[in-house]
């Protein structure tokens, strides 16, 4: 079974999800590699070829100018064989033989004889030819080089060593590894540092693209003067300019269309009461279609005052008015002030006492809709939770006994209008226009905090709706393991009040802008 493809292609998804500035570094440094050992393969081998060769070809004619001097001296025979051996002249490392009359004589016997020369070498001399081998020697290359001389019945044989040249090649190959590595080092700098150039724009990219994703819609990209970058970037600003305007220009619809629809909603509610007020002369069937209409009228102006609040947001107009008080008192007058006074109330014992500072009047909104939120469709709320989080962070959770939130819903639900088939389907029919969830997280992230929704924690049916918020204290630690406030105190009737004006006078202060 070929495995190498398989191989190959999870080797290069690994590549592509490394990032561009590494994906840059790393084919400077395989391409300065390559290229080094390309480079190194052809000059060690160049090199090696010319040494051989050179080596050769003067082992070579030092051995026939050898052999020329045996012959010439031997033909009178005055000298002995092994003297006339001792006084040639030789490369570094050669051993001269002599074989002559039978006999076997060498300038080193106990080292190199006729038992190291090559069967083969030995053969063709004795046939009357010249020639020469290389064979391994004890680890070394050596080069057998055999002459005969038959004037004098004999054959005069050569062993020169490669170990000096064996020797120069491995510096050259360990010089040449050396520049390799060093070659590839400096492709990964000059890979880092061009990459860092080219993709510096691409950054200034990313970053605008974050502003503009975190609400900063004014964001832009200054220009280059590469012309492809260029080109990049000036797409970009138009398109930032084009959302921006489209991002402005809705914003200005809904709160246009949100200020026009006052008038006819304020004379509307107050015809409905001027027929709540006579209800019990009407007929039985006028006062059903009354109820319709009064219900109908409190849902229409509900969703008013909700797109007036997002149009705050889209505006920028949304301002905080902070205030300092303890989590455990601000969350039981929030869920008092929003009418769901039987809701139980649990407070960790460590954020009993833990301080924060919120604008009260987003705070009762915040847990208003959440509640309202858990009766529409999670058949009301079963508790109310307050403890620490992490990092200095206190939650409040909202838990409901209903069908749920679905996976893939459980970010959808803080989107405006988040009311999709399958995702009603799940949490009930409900009468909210999904807008309540995603003011819930508008108001939060105003405070520097943010929102989610998981399952229980028992593992029930139902919905848990966290909202976490910064500390500005942490209270003392508590004996006890938590306090059950039960259900929401009747004392928040003043604060209700008082948070009521606030938002009257907020509400008339950005019609005034809108204006």
């Amino acid at each position: 079974m070929n495995t190498a493809g398989p191989g190959v292609a999870t080797r290069a998804r690994r590549f592509m999800r490394m990032g561009l500035r590494t994906r840059l570094t790393v084919a400077f440094a395989l391409g300065a590699l390559v290229l080094s050992v390309i480079l190194a393969t052809v000059t060690y081998g160049l090199v090696r070829e010319n040494l051989v060769r050179q080596r050769e070809a003067s082992a070579t004619r030092q051995a026939f100018l050898n052999a020329r001097v045996l012959r010439d001296s031997l033909r009178g025979a005055s000298a002995s064989e092994q003297s006339l051996l001792d006084t040639l002249q030789t490369p570094a490392g050669a051993s001269p033989v002599l074989f002559r009359a039978g006999q076997w004589f060498a300038a080193n016997p106990i080292e190199q004889g006729r038992e190291q020369l090559p069967v083969r070498l030995r053969e063709l001399v004795a046939s009357g030819k010249a020639a020469r081998m290389r064979f391994n020697l004890k680890g070394t290359t050596e080069l057998a080089i055999g002459v005969p001389i038959p004037s004098i019945d004999g054959a005069y044989f050569e062993i020169a060593s490669f170990s000096d040249v064996q020797r120069t090649l491995t510096s050259l190959a360990l010089s040449l590894l050396a520049a390799a590595i060093v070659t590839t080092i400096a492709g990964a700098a000059l890979g880092a540092t061009a990459s860092r150039r080219v993709l510096r724009p691409l950054s200034h990219v990313s970053a605008a693209a974050v502003a503009i994703a975190g609400g900063r819609l004014d964001t832009r990209v200054a220009r280059v003067t590469d012309p492809e970058l260029g080109t990049l970037i000036d797409s970009f600003n138009d398109m930032a300019g084009a959302l921006q305007e489209r991002i402005e220009r809705d914003a200005r619809f809904a709160s246009d269309v949100s200020h026009e629809l006052r008038s006819p909603l304020t004379t509307l509610t107050a015809s409905v009461g001027i027929l709540d007020a006579r209800r019990d002369e009407l007929p039985e069937r006028a006062r059903a279609a009354l109820d319709l209409l009064s219900a109908d009228v409190q849902r229409f102006s509900s969703m008013v005052e909700d797109l007036l609040e997002i149009s705050r947001f889209d505006a920028g107009a949304a301002h905080l008015h902070l205030e300092t008080a303890r989590i455990s008192e601000l969350v039981v007058q929030a869920v008092a002030a929003s009418g769901n006074r039987g809701v139980p109330i649990t407070v960790s014992a460590e954020a009993a006492a833990s301080t924060v500072a919120v604008d009260k009047r987003r705070l009762v909104a915040v847990v208003s809709n959440l509640l309202s939120n858990a009766e529409r469709h999670g058949g009301g709320a079963t508790t109310v939770d307050v403890e620490l989080g992490d990092g200095g962070t206190v939650r409040i959770a909202v838990e409901d006994a209903g069908a749920g939130v679905a996976p893939e819903d459980k970010e959808r639900v803080f989107e405006r209008f988040a009311r999709g088939a399958d995702a009603a389907g799940r949490r009930g029919t409900g009468e909210g226009v999904g807008l309540g969830l995603a003011l819930v997280r508008e108001h939060v992230n105003l405070h520097g905090g943010r929102t989610w929704v998981e399952d229980r924690r028992d593992g029930a049916p139902g919905a848990r709706f966290v909202l976490e918020l910064p500390l500005v204290a942490v209270g003392p630690d508590s004996a006890g393991d938590e306090v059950d406030l039960g259900p929401a105190a009747i004392s928040a009737t003043e604060l209700a009040t008082e948070l009521a004006a606030e938002a009257a006078a907020e509400q008339a202060e950005l019609g005034e802008t809108l204006e």
